[in-house]
């Protein structure tokens, strides 16, 4: 997971960096609906990439998917450690128990 927290630095980093020379940067300054919009786009790549099961496509659209999803984690000030926490707040839980958890 450390190539995870060190990505998550990176872009933690980017926020102080130029739109100009940051694409990361651009992607901050356009708020959540960009941030969300990007996401979207690249959940559509990485489902489209396991469904035609080419492994090496489905590697690179995760990874562009949770790039993604740290960038939209910085903009909305979300730590991934807090993240992390929820996870394991839910291990040894059943999926169904966790889920039915959330509705009460």
């Amino acid at each position: 997971m450390s190539t995870l927290h060190d990505l998550s630095e990176i872009i933690k980093q980017r926020r102080s960096a130029s739109a100009e020379k940051s694409y990361t940067k651009s992607l901050i300054e356009g708020g959540t609906q960009k941030c969300c919009k990007k996401l979207g786009e690249e959940a559509t790549e990485t489902i489209i990439a396991a469904l035609s099961q080419d492994k090496a496509a489905l590697k690179a659209e995760t990874a562009d998917l949770l790039y993604h999803l740290l960038v939209l984690l910085e903009e909305r000030d979300i730590a991934l450690k807090d993240v992390e926490m929820v996870l394991a707040e839910r291990m040894g839980l059943s999926g169904h128990d966790e889920k039915a958890s959330r509705s009460t």
